[in-house]
């Protein structure tokens, strides 16, 4: 399978070219705890492990061969906020996140052709198949908040994200997202490719 081409998930952030909020951007752990909240009562609602939908999706792929449209577009509404939220948490934004406009975060989720797209069969190990790119994003993620970190001391002393640091930590969450579509939201049987970069 070739994963040179561009990959059919695609999450893009704007890079804030101006003077960022220092204020906020100091405070962030508390100027994000009420999005957070609303984040959080929305997943846990969504019940443990499920608020992707994630066993009815794959109820439906295997034995009716669907994916129902507004289960579709829940999932891609919620990851957008969450997303959303993510990046003003990261300090990739120093907008508060909106719980319904795309503020500079942009996602493609291709809605799949169920019958035609999906092996039916395959949801029932995508999150098995997908362990390497576990492995690697443990170690990326975590080089993720020490790049946060850098960000933050550099956003109190000049005003502006370093671009240096911006362009990797959008490349880790859109690496993190390509997982999350192709093994929990179901949505394509392309496998993630191991890079960063769109």
């Amino acid at each position: 399978m070739d994963t040179s081409a561009a990959y059919p998930v695609k999450l893009t952030i704007e890079y804030p070219d101006r003077d960022l909020n220092r204020v906020t951007s100091f405070f962030r752990m508390f100027t994000a705890i009420p999005i957070w909240i609303v984040a959080g009562l929305l997943l846990a609602n969504m019940g443990k492990g499920l608020s992707f939908l994630f066993l009815p999706t794959l109820l439906m792929i295997t034995f009716r061969q669907k994916y129902p449209r507004w289960w579709f577009d829940w999932n891609f509404n919620l990851s957008q906020f969450l997303l959303r939220v993510g990046a003003y948490t990261a300090l990739l934004t120093d907008v508060y996140p909106s719980t319904d406009e795309s503020q500079g975060v942009h996602l493609t989720l291709p809605y799949p052709e169920v019958a035609r797209e999906l092996n039916p069969w395959l949801p029932w190990v995508k999150w098995l198949l997908v362990l390497p790119h576990y492995f690697v994003l443990a170690f990326f993620n975590l080089a993720a908040v020490l790049l946060v970190l850098a960000a933050w001391v550099a956003i109190l002393f000049t005003g502006r994200f370093p671009a240096v640091l911006f362009v990797p930590l959008v490349g880790v969450a859109r690496w993190n997202f390509r997982v999350l579509a192709y093994a929990f939201l179901l949505t394509t049987d392309v496998y993630p490719p191991f890079r960063l970069a769109e």
